[in-house]
Protein backbone atom coordinates (compact mmCIF):
# COMPACT_ATOMS: atom_id res chain seq x y z
CA UNK A 1 0.00 0.00 0.00
CA UNK A 2 1.34 3.43 -1.20
CA UNK A 3 0.40 6.48 0.96
CA UNK A 4 1.01 10.43 0.05
CA UNK A 5 1.02 12.55 2.06
CA UNK A 6 1.12 16.40 1.63
CA UNK A 7 1.25 19.50 3.84
CA UNK A 8 3.33 22.68 4.34
CA UNK A 9 3.58 26.10 5.19
CA UNK A 10 3.78 26.32 8.66
CA UNK A 11 4.99 23.10 11.13
CA UNK A 12 1.55 22.97 12.07
CA UNK A 13 0.62 21.29 9.34
CA UNK A 14 3.58 18.98 9.05
CA UNK A 15 3.78 17.71 12.47
CA UNK A 16 0.13 16.15 12.47
CA UNK A 17 1.32 14.28 9.23
CA UNK A 18 4.48 12.50 11.56
CA UNK A 19 1.99 11.78 14.07
CA UNK A 20 -0.88 10.28 11.35
CA UNK A 21 2.24 8.43 9.61
CA UNK A 22 3.06 6.72 12.29
CA UNK A 23 -0.21 5.42 13.42
CA UNK A 24 -0.19 4.09 9.47
CA UNK A 25 2.98 2.53 9.98
CA UNK A 26 2.07 0.82 13.08
CA UNK A 27 -1.10 -0.69 11.54
CA UNK A 28 0.38 -1.75 8.04
CA UNK A 29 3.94 -1.86 8.35
CA UNK A 30 4.77 -2.44 4.82
CA UNK A 31 3.24 0.60 3.82
CA UNK A 32 5.24 2.71 1.72
CA UNK A 33 4.58 5.95 2.96
CA UNK A 34 6.03 9.29 1.46
CA UNK A 35 5.59 13.33 2.26
CA UNK A 36 5.44 16.31 -0.37
CA UNK A 37 5.27 20.23 1.04
CA UNK A 38 6.17 23.32 -0.46
CA UNK A 39 9.40 24.51 -1.32
CA UNK A 40 9.35 27.73 0.99
CA UNK A 41 9.02 25.06 4.19
CA UNK A 42 10.21 22.54 2.75
CA UNK A 43 13.85 22.57 4.58
CA UNK A 44 12.16 22.86 8.12
CA UNK A 45 9.76 20.13 7.63
CA UNK A 46 13.08 17.87 6.26
CA UNK A 47 14.15 18.69 10.03
CA UNK A 48 10.41 17.46 11.70
CA UNK A 49 10.60 14.40 9.44
CA UNK A 50 13.99 13.28 9.67
CA UNK A 51 13.55 13.33 13.83
CA UNK A 52 11.04 10.97 13.08
CA UNK A 53 12.29 8.61 10.18
CA UNK A 54 15.03 9.90 7.62
CA UNK A 55 14.00 6.94 5.70
CA UNK A 56 10.58 8.62 4.52
CA UNK A 57 10.56 10.54 1.02
CA UNK A 58 10.07 14.08 1.08
CA UNK A 59 9.48 16.05 -2.19
CA UNK A 60 9.35 19.40 -2.71
CA UNK A 61 6.28 20.78 -4.84
CA UNK A 62 5.77 24.26 -6.28
CA UNK A 63 3.36 26.25 -5.09
CA UNK A 64 1.73 29.62 -4.27
CA UNK A 65 -0.89 31.45 -1.70
CA UNK A 66 -3.57 33.92 -2.33
CA UNK A 67 -3.13 37.06 -0.65
CA UNK A 68 -6.14 37.85 1.40
CA UNK A 69 -5.82 39.76 4.75
CA UNK A 70 -8.81 39.84 7.50
CA UNK A 71 -10.24 43.32 7.92
CA UNK A 72 -8.18 45.62 5.00
CA UNK A 73 -11.85 45.93 2.82
CA UNK A 74 -12.68 44.02 -0.52
CA UNK A 75 -10.64 45.80 -2.71
CA UNK A 76 -7.31 45.55 -0.61
CA UNK A 77 -5.95 42.72 -2.90
CA UNK A 78 -5.98 45.28 -6.41
CA UNK A 79 -3.30 47.12 -4.57
CA UNK A 80 0.01 46.48 -6.46
CA UNK A 81 1.69 44.89 -3.68
CA UNK A 82 -0.42 42.07 -3.19
CA UNK A 83 -2.22 41.69 -6.61
CA UNK A 84 1.25 41.23 -8.88
CA UNK A 85 2.58 38.49 -6.20
CA UNK A 86 -0.95 36.86 -6.49
CA UNK A 87 -0.07 36.56 -10.15
CA UNK A 88 3.37 35.33 -9.41
CA UNK A 89 1.75 32.55 -6.80
CA UNK A 90 -0.85 31.54 -9.58
CA UNK A 91 1.91 30.89 -12.12
CA UNK A 92 3.55 28.99 -9.35
CA UNK A 93 0.71 26.74 -8.42
CA UNK A 94 -0.34 26.09 -12.52
CA UNK A 95 3.26 24.77 -12.10
CA UNK A 96 2.79 23.03 -9.47
CA UNK A 97 -0.26 21.31 -10.88
CA UNK A 98 1.50 19.93 -14.03
CA UNK A 99 4.53 18.79 -11.55
CA UNK A 100 2.04 17.14 -9.57
CA UNK A 101 0.28 15.26 -12.19
CA UNK A 102 3.38 13.88 -13.59
CA UNK A 103 4.89 12.70 -10.20
CA UNK A 104 1.53 11.74 -9.13
CA UNK A 105 1.62 9.18 -12.49
CA UNK A 106 5.37 7.63 -11.27
CA UNK A 107 4.19 7.54 -7.42
CA UNK A 108 0.75 5.69 -7.96
CA UNK A 109 -0.20 6.15 -4.07
CA UNK A 110 -3.17 4.32 -3.45
CA UNK A 111 -4.62 7.64 -1.22
CA UNK A 112 -3.44 11.10 -1.12
CA UNK A 113 -3.88 12.43 2.92
CA UNK A 114 -4.28 16.48 2.24
CA UNK A 115 -3.45 18.13 5.45
CA UNK A 116 -3.80 21.57 4.64
CA UNK A 117 -1.61 24.48 3.08
CA UNK A 118 -1.71 25.82 -0.20
CA UNK A 119 0.77 23.31 -1.63
CA UNK A 120 -2.29 20.83 -1.57
CA UNK A 121 -4.18 22.44 -3.85
CA UNK A 122 -2.08 22.03 -7.44
CA UNK A 123 -1.50 18.47 -5.53
CA UNK A 124 -5.42 18.10 -4.92
CA UNK A 125 -6.35 18.95 -8.59
CA UNK A 126 -3.68 16.63 -10.08
CA UNK A 127 -4.90 13.82 -7.33
CA UNK A 128 -9.06 14.96 -9.00
CA UNK A 129 -7.40 14.33 -12.56
CA UNK A 130 -5.68 10.96 -11.80
CA UNK A 131 -8.95 9.86 -9.85
CA UNK A 132 -6.60 9.15 -6.95
CA UNK A 133 -8.99 9.01 -3.34
CA UNK A 134 -8.52 11.84 -0.97
CA UNK A 135 -8.73 12.12 2.37
CA UNK A 136 -8.53 15.84 4.30
CA UNK A 137 -7.55 17.07 7.68
CA UNK A 138 -8.53 20.27 9.08
CA UNK A 139 -7.46 22.11 11.68
CA UNK A 140 -9.27 25.40 12.06
CA UNK A 141 -12.04 25.97 13.51
CA UNK A 142 -12.82 27.98 10.13
CA UNK A 143 -11.70 26.02 7.26
CA UNK A 144 -8.98 27.52 5.26
CA UNK A 145 -9.63 28.60 1.26
CA UNK A 146 -7.55 24.96 -0.39
CA UNK A 147 -9.54 22.46 2.20
CA UNK A 148 -12.96 24.04 0.70
CA UNK A 149 -11.68 23.74 -3.00
CA UNK A 150 -10.83 20.24 -2.41
CA UNK A 151 -13.82 19.01 -0.17
CA UNK A 152 -15.79 18.37 -3.11
CA UNK A 153 -13.21 15.95 -4.28
CA UNK A 154 -12.60 14.00 -0.88
CA UNK A 155 -13.86 11.06 -0.02
CA UNK A 156 -13.10 11.33 3.85
CA UNK A 157 -12.47 15.04 5.32
CA UNK A 158 -11.22 14.46 9.27
CA UNK A 159 -11.61 17.93 11.76
CA UNK A 160 -9.72 19.48 14.46
CA UNK A 161 -12.88 21.11 15.74
CA UNK A 162 -15.96 19.45 16.51
CA UNK A 163 -18.66 19.35 13.41
CA UNK A 164 -20.94 22.49 14.65
CA UNK A 165 -17.61 24.82 13.39
CA UNK A 166 -18.32 23.62 9.49
CA UNK A 167 -20.25 23.08 6.60
CA UNK A 168 -18.79 19.84 5.65
CA UNK A 169 -21.00 17.18 4.30
CA UNK A 170 -21.79 15.17 7.29
CA UNK A 171 -21.51 12.00 5.39
CA UNK A 172 -18.11 12.65 4.72
CA UNK A 173 -16.81 14.45 8.18
CA UNK A 174 -15.60 13.03 11.27
CA UNK A 175 -14.00 14.95 14.17
CA UNK A 176 -11.32 13.30 15.22
CA UNK A 177 -9.39 16.30 16.64
CA UNK A 178 -5.67 17.33 15.51
CA UNK A 179 -3.04 14.39 15.46
CA UNK A 180 -0.46 15.32 17.55
CA UNK A 181 2.62 13.55 18.31
CA UNK A 182 2.08 10.67 21.71
CA UNK A 183 4.83 12.82 23.96
CA UNK A 184 2.44 15.79 23.96
CA UNK A 185 0.68 14.67 27.37
CA UNK A 186 0.18 15.91 30.95
CA UNK A 187 3.49 15.55 32.67
CA UNK A 188 3.96 15.86 36.78
CA UNK A 189 5.62 18.72 38.85
CA UNK A 190 8.60 17.02 39.23
CA UNK A 191 8.89 15.97 35.48
CA UNK A 192 8.45 19.59 34.48
CA UNK A 193 11.40 20.22 36.62
CA UNK A 194 13.72 17.78 35.60
CA UNK A 195 12.80 18.89 31.86
CA UNK A 196 13.75 22.70 33.44
CA UNK A 197 17.08 21.35 34.52
CA UNK A 198 17.90 19.53 31.12
CA UNK A 199 17.28 22.87 28.90
CA UNK A 200 19.82 24.76 31.13
CA UNK A 201 17.26 26.89 32.93
CA UNK A 202 17.03 27.22 36.97
CA UNK A 203 13.98 24.15 38.38
CA UNK A 204 12.37 26.20 41.14
CA UNK A 205 12.17 29.28 39.19
CA UNK A 206 9.16 29.57 36.82
CA UNK A 207 9.53 29.43 32.79
CA UNK A 208 8.19 31.34 30.25
CA UNK A 209 8.34 29.50 27.02
CA UNK A 210 7.33 31.88 23.79
CA UNK A 211 6.48 31.08 20.03
CA UNK A 212 5.37 32.29 17.78
CA UNK A 213 5.10 29.27 15.11
CA UNK A 214 7.43 27.55 13.09
CA UNK A 215 7.88 31.02 11.24
CA UNK A 216 8.30 33.28 13.98
CA UNK A 217 6.30 36.54 14.38
CA UNK A 218 7.75 39.86 14.55
CA UNK A 219 5.75 41.79 17.12
CA UNK A 220 5.90 38.98 19.60
CA UNK A 221 9.79 38.61 18.86
CA UNK A 222 10.00 42.67 19.70
CA UNK A 223 7.91 42.86 22.35
CA UNK A 224 9.60 40.00 24.20
CA UNK A 225 13.07 41.58 23.56
CA UNK A 226 11.79 45.18 24.76
CA UNK A 227 10.61 43.54 27.49
CA UNK A 228 13.11 40.85 27.99
CA UNK A 229 14.81 42.67 31.26
CA UNK A 230 11.08 42.92 33.23
CA UNK A 231 10.29 39.42 32.45
CA UNK A 232 14.12 38.04 33.57
CA UNK A 233 13.66 39.43 37.06
CA UNK A 234 10.78 36.56 38.46
CA UNK A 235 11.34 34.63 35.39
CA UNK A 236 13.18 32.12 33.06
CA UNK A 237 12.31 32.95 29.68
CA UNK A 238 12.76 30.65 26.50
CA UNK A 239 12.05 32.69 22.98
CA UNK A 240 11.54 30.39 19.71
CA UNK A 241 11.85 33.04 17.14
CA UNK A 242 11.63 31.75 14.33
CA UNK A 243 14.55 31.08 11.33
CA UNK A 244 13.98 34.45 9.88
CA UNK A 245 14.34 36.83 13.06
CA UNK A 246 17.12 34.81 15.11
CA UNK A 247 20.38 36.48 13.48
CA UNK A 248 19.11 39.79 14.48
CA UNK A 249 17.50 39.23 18.16
CA UNK A 250 20.95 37.37 18.52
CA UNK A 251 22.18 40.58 17.63
CA UNK A 252 20.19 42.61 19.84
CA UNK A 253 20.07 40.72 23.17
CA UNK A 254 23.40 39.72 25.36
CA UNK A 255 23.48 36.47 27.44
CA UNK A 256 21.49 36.92 30.84
CA UNK A 257 20.70 34.25 33.51
CA UNK A 258 17.44 32.44 32.44
CA UNK A 259 17.58 33.63 28.73
CA UNK A 260 17.43 31.01 25.87
CA UNK A 261 17.22 31.64 22.11
CA UNK A 262 16.63 29.25 19.73
CA UNK A 263 15.32 29.32 15.82
CA UNK A 264 13.35 26.32 15.66
CA UNK A 265 12.68 23.27 17.27
CA UNK A 266 12.64 20.04 15.10
CA UNK A 267 13.41 18.12 18.19
CA UNK A 268 11.82 17.37 21.85
CA UNK A 269 9.26 20.46 21.27
CA UNK A 270 6.87 18.32 23.75
CA UNK A 271 10.14 18.50 26.29
CA UNK A 272 10.31 22.05 25.77
CA UNK A 273 6.66 23.01 26.27
CA UNK A 274 6.14 20.99 28.85
CA UNK A 275 9.10 22.70 31.09
CA UNK A 276 6.91 25.53 30.93
CA UNK A 277 4.81 27.12 33.54
CA UNK A 278 3.25 29.63 31.13
CA UNK A 279 3.29 29.41 27.23
CA UNK A 280 2.75 32.33 24.93
CA UNK A 281 1.90 31.46 21.37
CA UNK A 282 -0.20 32.39 18.40
CA UNK A 283 -3.40 30.80 17.94
CA UNK A 284 -2.48 28.03 15.29
CA UNK A 285 -4.57 25.28 15.62
CA UNK A 286 -2.38 22.51 16.02
CA UNK A 287 -0.12 24.07 18.89
CA UNK A 288 -3.26 25.20 21.11
CA UNK A 289 -4.02 21.04 20.69
CA UNK A 290 -0.40 20.43 21.57
CA UNK A 291 -0.63 22.96 24.67
CA UNK A 292 -4.18 21.33 25.75
CA UNK A 293 -2.48 17.70 25.63
CA UNK A 294 -0.08 19.20 28.28
CA UNK A 295 -2.61 20.97 30.29
CA UNK A 296 -0.84 24.14 30.25
CA UNK A 297 -1.69 27.62 30.84
CA UNK A 298 -1.41 29.69 27.65
CA UNK A 299 -1.04 33.39 26.86
CA UNK A 300 -2.85 33.11 22.85
CA UNK A 301 -1.68 36.30 20.55
CA UNK A 302 -3.94 35.44 17.70
CA UNK A 303 -2.67 36.49 14.05
CA UNK A 304 -5.93 38.82 13.10
CA UNK A 305 -5.01 39.57 10.00
CA UNK A 306 -4.50 36.20 8.40
CA UNK A 307 -7.29 34.86 6.05
CA UNK A 308 -10.83 35.03 6.66
CA UNK A 309 -9.14 35.90 10.83
CA UNK A 310 -8.82 32.05 11.55
CA UNK A 311 -6.78 32.38 14.21
CA UNK A 312 -9.19 34.67 16.31
CA UNK A 313 -11.78 32.07 15.49
CA UNK A 314 -9.30 29.82 16.78
CA UNK A 315 -8.81 31.52 20.07
CA UNK A 316 -12.35 32.37 20.51
CA UNK A 317 -13.17 28.30 21.28
CA UNK A 318 -10.97 28.46 23.89
CA UNK A 319 -11.60 32.07 25.29
CA UNK A 320 -15.38 31.14 25.44
CA UNK A 321 -14.48 28.09 27.72
CA UNK A 322 -12.30 29.79 29.93
CA UNK A 323 -8.87 27.58 28.76
CA UNK A 324 -6.67 30.27 27.77
CA UNK A 325 -5.81 33.85 28.22
CA UNK A 326 -6.58 36.05 25.03
CA UNK A 327 -3.61 39.22 24.61
CA UNK A 328 -4.70 41.44 21.30
CA UNK A 329 -1.25 41.69 19.29
CA UNK A 330 -2.09 45.68 19.16
CA UNK A 331 -1.61 45.32 22.80
CA UNK A 332 2.06 44.17 22.41
CA UNK A 333 2.91 47.85 21.73
CA UNK A 334 2.36 49.15 24.79
CA UNK A 335 5.85 48.89 27.03
CA UNK A 336 5.97 46.05 29.48
CA UNK A 337 1.99 44.65 28.53
CA UNK A 338 3.34 41.06 27.60
CA UNK A 339 5.76 41.47 31.36
CA UNK A 340 2.54 42.75 33.06
CA UNK A 341 0.11 39.84 31.90
CA UNK A 342 2.92 37.16 32.48
CA UNK A 343 3.45 38.97 36.24
CA UNK A 344 -0.93 38.73 36.80
CA UNK A 345 -0.85 34.80 35.82
CA UNK A 346 2.30 33.97 37.58
CA UNK A 347 0.65 35.79 40.47
CA UNK A 348 -2.49 34.11 40.95
CA UNK A 349 -1.90 30.11 41.08
CA UNK A 350 -5.43 28.97 41.43
CA UNK A 351 -6.61 30.74 37.72
CA UNK A 352 -3.55 29.13 36.33
CA UNK A 353 -4.47 25.88 37.70
CA UNK A 354 -7.96 26.29 36.23
CA UNK A 355 -6.55 27.34 32.84
CA UNK A 356 -4.65 24.08 32.25
CA UNK A 357 -7.51 21.67 33.53
CA UNK A 358 -10.01 23.43 31.10
CA UNK A 359 -7.26 23.41 28.06
CA UNK A 360 -7.00 19.56 28.93
CA UNK A 361 -10.39 18.91 28.23
CA UNK A 362 -10.08 19.53 24.32
CA UNK A 363 -6.98 17.11 24.06
CA UNK A 364 -8.07 13.98 22.21
CA UNK A 365 -4.84 11.44 22.34
CA UNK A 366 -6.61 9.20 19.73
CA UNK A 367 -6.79 11.93 16.99
CA UNK A 368 -3.66 10.88 14.96
CA UNK A 369 -5.03 6.81 15.08
CA UNK A 370 -8.45 7.78 13.84
CA UNK A 371 -7.17 10.07 11.31
CA UNK A 372 -4.90 7.24 10.02
CA UNK A 373 -8.16 5.27 9.87
CA UNK A 374 -9.93 7.29 7.76
CA UNK A 375 -6.43 7.25 5.26
CA UNK A 376 -6.74 3.66 5.57
CA UNK A 377 -10.26 2.65 5.20
CA UNK A 378 -10.00 5.32 1.88
CA UNK A 379 -7.12 3.14 0.49
CA UNK A 380 -8.90 0.12 1.04
CA UNK A 381 -11.48 0.88 -0.37
CA UNK A 382 -10.44 2.14 -3.61
CA UNK A 383 -8.10 -1.15 -3.98
CA UNK A 384 -10.86 -3.29 -3.16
Amino acid sequence: MKVLAVGGGSGGHVTPVVAVCREIVRAVPDAEVSFWCDRKFGPSAKKIFQAYDPSIPIDMIYSGKLRRYHGLGKFHMLRPSILFPNIVDLLKASGGFIQSVFKLIKLRPDVVFMKGGYVCLPVGYAARLLRIPMVIHDSDAHPGLTNRLLAPFAVKIGTGAPLKYYNYPKDKAVYVGIPIAEDFKFYSKEQQKVFKHELGFDRDQPLVVITGGGLGATRINEAVVRDRTQLLQDTSVFLISGQGSYDDIASKTRPMNGWRLEPFISENMAMVLAAADIVVARAGATTLLELAALNKPTIIIPNGMLTAGHQLKNAKVYQDNFAAIIMKEDELASQGALARKVENLLSAPKILSELGGNFGKFARPDAAKEMAELVLSAAKEARD
